[in-house]
C-alpha cells in the first residue's frame, strides 16, 4: 500500500459564504467530495470517480472571514485493485509542533453491478404524506443556509418514515472542473436537507451528515436542471439516524443513490428542532 500526500489549494467560491453552521462558514460536504474526487482524477483513476464508500466527515473545515483560498492536504493510498482511499487534511503549525487534522475520508471504487448497494430508493412513493412543509419555511426555520443553498423548492412532503420533494440546481459557475464526472453538488446537498427535515420530525436533535456507506452516481446532475428526491429512514437510535436517498431526473431515471447516510447531532445538544416539526405535530405549511 502506497500512501501519498499532496498539497491542495481550495478556492473559496462566493456561494460558500451561504453555508454556515452555528455562526461559522464551513466547507460543504458535497464540495469536500469534489475536492477529493479531483485528487483521484489527477492520480489517473478516473474510472473510480462515480463510486464512493465508507465516507466519514469527521471535522468541519472552517472558512475564515475574508479568506479567498484555503490550504489543505490530500492524502491518498492505493488499496485493493480498483480502490483508492482519500483523506482531506489541514495542517496548523505551532512553535514546536505541527498539527494535522483529518476532515474527511472516502474510498473510491468501481460501483458494484446488480447489487442492492446500487438500487435506487423507490420513486414515487406509494404512500400519502402526513404533511408538507414549504421550502421557504425550511430554509428560514429548519435548515438556515443562505440562498445559494436553497435547493429544495415547492413543498417537501413527509410521511412517518420518508420524505420526497423537488430540487432545483442553481445555475452557478463551478470552481472545480468536476461537473462532467460528478455533476452539480447542489442536488445532493438539497437531498440531505430533506433528510435533515425528516430527521427533525423524528428526533430531538438537528441531524447533520457525518458519513455514508455508499454513494453511486448513475448519471451526473447538471447546473440549472430540476430533479426530485426520495429519502427513506433506515435506522433510528438515540443519537443517530441512517437514511437511504435517491435523486431522479424529470423522466424518473436515477441520477444518484446514497445508502447508509449517517446523520448525528454536531451541536453538542445546543440546537434543537422546533416543536411544530415534531412527529405528528405538523400540518401542510405555506
Amino acid at each position: 500500500m502506497m500512501v501519498r500526500q499532496k498539497p491542495v489549494t481550495i478556492t473559496v467560491q462566493p456561494w460558500f459564504r451561504d453555508h454556515c453552521f452555528n455562526g461559522k462558514v464551513i466547507l460543504p460536504a458535497v464540495e469536500t467530495m469534489e475536492i477529493m474526487a479531483a485528487a483521484v482524477k489527477k492520480s489517473g483513476a478516473d474510472a473510480l470517480l462515480r463510486g464512493m464508500s465508507d465516507a466519514r466527515f469527521s471535522k468541519f473545515l472552517e472558512i475564515p472571514e475574508g479568506a479567498t483560498e484555503l490550504s489543505a492536504l490530500v492524502e491518498y493510498d492505493d488499496g485493493d485493485e480498483g480502490e483508492i482511499g482519500v483523506k482531506l487534511l489541514s495542517r496548523t503549525c505551532f512553535k514546536k509542533i505541527t498539527r494535522v487534522k483529518e476532515h474527511a475520508r472516502i474510498k473510491f471504487s468501481t460501483p458494484p453491478q446488480n447489487s442492492g448497494e446500487t438500487t435506487p430508493v423507490d420513486q414515487p412513493l406509494p404512500t400519502q404524506p402526513t404533511g408538507s412543509v414549504e421550502a421557504k419555511r425550511i430554509y428560514e426555520k429548519l435548515v438556515p443556509f443562505g440562498p445559494c443553498y436553497h435547493t429544495l423548492t415547492g413543498h417537501l412532503h413527509l410521511s412517518n418514515l420518508a420524505a420526497w420533494g423537488t430540487l432545483q440546481a442553481p445555475n452557478l459557475p463551478k470552481g472545480l472542473d468536476m461537473a462532467k464526472e460528478l455533476g452539480s453538488p447542489f442536488p445532493l446537498d438539497g437531498a440531505m436537507h430533506a433528510a435533515c427535515v425528516l430527521g427533525q420530525s423524528l428526533a430531538d436533535f438537528i441531524p447533520f451528515p457525518v458519513g455514508f456507506a455508499r454513494r453511486i452516481i448513475h448519471k451526473p446532475t447538471r447546473s440549472g436542471a430540476q430533479y426530485s428526491t426520495t429519502v427513506v429512514l433506515v435506522t433510528q437510535n438515540s443519537d443517530e439516524l441512517i437514511f437511504d436517498l435517491s435523486i431522479f431526473d424529470t423522466a424518473g431515471k436515477p441520477c444518484e443513490t446514497v445508502k447508509g447516510l449517517q446523520m448525528r447531532d454536531v451541536s453538542g445538544g445546543q440546537i434543537k428542532p422546533p416543536d411544530w416539526i415534531k412527529k405528528y405535530q405538523f400540518l401542510v405549511s405555506g
